[in-house]
């Protein structure tokens, strides 16, 4: 087996979800949100901070592998998947390689 460079992605979200009226409701939209993220590219998602606010959610989402370019256009894919959603709003984000 031959050593080779792995790269990492991490991707945090703020995101606002002004129409939730429970927790109910806003763990239906994050849910949905996190299996097409997981579907469409193939990344870890979980959620990681606001966990007891209705219209509020922070997302980590994570890739690895060899191709830092593959795994930078990926994660610029899920922001535009982000802000295709109509139930939230994309506050903040942030973009790093580890």
């Amino acid at each position: 087996m031959s050593e080779g460079t792995a790269h990492i992605g991490a991707l945090s979200l703020v995101l606002r979800i002004p129409a939730a009226q429970s927790l109910k409701e806003k763990r239906r939209v994050l849910k949905s949100l996190k299996d097409r993220i997981r579907a469409h590219f193939n990344a870890s998602v979980g959620e990681i901070g606001e966990l007891d606010k209705w219209q509020a959610a922070a997302l980590g989402v994570c890739m690895i592998g060899h191709d830092k370019n593959y795994i930078s256009g990926a994660l610029e894919g899920i922001l535009s998947l982000v802000d295709s959603v109509g139930e939230l709003e994309l506050t903040s984000h942030r973009l790093e390689f580890l």
